[in-house]
């Protein structure tokens, strides 16, 4: 049997196994989830960040629906591993992200962890934090090329502006 042939059988598995076992997995994002609600933002390594947002988003979107809400209650009691943190998810998350429709959290990529394991990192938030804003990677620097033909093209253009016989 061909190689590719054994990769493309589907085994049955839509999701990272991230811990020891089904119970491991489910304990930990619960405990991620948690966490998140209780700082706004937490540094974890990528691959648990990654798993760990839509459960949070499902379970914000649950909690818009009201604290009257049997389902609700029940998935922020499931959830949550701190119950006293099922206040803060009725009265003052969601009511914060009633007007959206959705992406409630943002994620971004941190340096790898270096003492370790040179794991993945992310830093994982709830949008619209009391919390100071994180520096974004700027993706256009100087060194692009693009930027580079840009720079020599105004260059061309103050050049040929400028009267015969001035530097510029």
């Amino acid at each position: 049997m061909r190689l590719s042939v054994a990769a493309a059988i589907s085994h049955g598995r839509v999701y990272r196994r991230l811990g020891s076992g089904p119970k491991g997995r489910l304990d930990l994002l619960r405990n991620l989830v948690t966490a998140l609600v209780r700082h706004e933002r937490i540094e974890t390594p990528w691959a648990r960040a990654d798993e760990m947002r839509g459960y949070a988003e499902r379970l914000i979107d649950y909690a818009k629906r009201g604290d009257t809400d049997e389902r609700a209650m029940r998935m922020a009691n499931f959830w949550l591993t701190e119950k006293d943190l099922i206040h803060k998810l009725f009265k003052v998350l969601a009511p914060r992200f009633q007007p959206h429709p959705g992406s409630y959290t943002r994620m971004l990529q941190i340096p790898n962890r270096d003492a370790l394991d040179r794991a993945k990192m992310a830093v994982i938030e709830l949008k619209g934090n009391p919390l100071p804003p994180l520096v974004r990677p700027r993706r256009d620097s100087e060194k692009t090329l693009l930027n580079q033909l840009l720079k020599g093209y105004r260059e061309d253009l103050q050049r040929a502006a400028a009267p015969p016989g001035t530097p510029v």
